[in-house]
């Protein structure tokens, strides 16, 4: 980005300190006009024809290109469906800790997808005992969440789809989405 003397167009669009469009000028007139006000002439754009420059304080425009670009990643951030596995056996500490794992990636705006894996004789207990032992852990998870899917089963057990809960309403296992 080039500023003042820098600047090698002879002639420049010139777009005043307040935005309004001061046509086309020589650089030399664009340099005198930006001088008076006390400001930089700052080349906004060099591929036009003429060159696009603007009457403005430099420092700023680099704070206002900061902060456009700062906002721009916050808005790209990806959310990643984070997985966790829970066992019938897994004990009361394992599943604190699980939860508070859960939790933090809820809070970094994760989804989470909570697995009750069985295995041998545990896939054939009745669905009901096993649904309500997956709300059990849920119930332990210390962030708000609500759920993107309902329990269900599948192939290796059940499994349930956790979100971030958006508004300030309270933790809840039985909200659907």
């Amino acid at each position: 980005m080039r500023i003042n003397e820098s600047i090698r167009a002879r002639e420049l669009r010139v777009v005043g300190a307040d935005g309004a469009n001061l046509g086309v000028l020589t650089r030399d007139e664009a340099l005198r006009r930006a001088r008076e006000a006390g400001l930089d002439l700052i080349e906004i754009s060099d591929k036009a024809i003429p060159p696009v420059a603007k009457i403005g304080d430099y420092g700023r425009h680099l704070y206002e290109l900061k902060k456009k670009k700062r906002a721009a990643k916050q808005k790209a951030h990806t959310t990643e469906t984070k997985t966790v596995q829970v066992k019938i056996g897994t004990g009361e500490h394992d599943l604190t800790l699980k939860a508070k794992r859960v939790a933090a990636w809820l809070a970094e705006g994760h989804r989470v997808k909570v697995d009750l894996f069985l295995w041998g004789r545990y896939k054939y207990m009745e669905f009901d005992f096993l649904k309500e032992r997956l709300e059990r852990f849920l119930k332990i998870i210390p962030e708000q969440f609500k759920m993107a899917d309902e329990i269900k089963k599948g192939p290796k057990g059940l499994t349930v789809t956790l979100e971030r809960e958006r508004s300030g309403a309270h933790k809840t296992a039985h909200t659907t989405a």
